[in-house]
């Protein structure tokens, strides 16, 4: 089982940028694609970016494209998101999962999630 880690948040202002990492245990870690999910007080988690297992293929929430980017380090068994112009919307806790697509939608793999980071970003 993997387990998650997820730091690198904060207090930012508007059209700042932040770098948001989450460290995986297990060895299993680059056999998995992985995505980052948000959730405000009193919103659903939503999805915000995917990156598969290899690394060569992305995938963005329309919201954050243009903006974020995500990335991995399968040799140490991280993955990134760079939030760039950075928005008071972004205002969130951020996760890490494993992900699976079914269609055009993203959905967490692991029945468990890390504590998040809060990123806060001020108008």
């Amino acid at each position: 089982q993997v387990q998650l880690v997820e730091s690198g948040g904060g207090l930012v202002q508007a059209g700042g940028s932040l770098r948001l990492s989450c460290a995986a245990s297990g060895r299993t870690f680059s056999s998995y694609n992985m995505g980052w999910f948000r959730q405000d007080p009193g919103k659903e988690r939503e999805f915000v970016a995917a990156i598969s297992w290899s690394g060569g293929s992305t995938y963005y929430a329309d919201s954050v494209k243009g903006r974020f980017t995500i990335s991995r380090d399968n040799g140490k068994n991280t993955v990134y998101l760079q939030m760039n112009s950075l928005k008071p919307e972004d205002t969130a806790v951020y996760y890490c999962n494993a992900v699976n697509r079914i269609g055009s939608t993203w959905y967490p793999a692991l029945g468990s999630w890390g504590q998040g980071t809060q990123v806060t970003v001020s108008s």
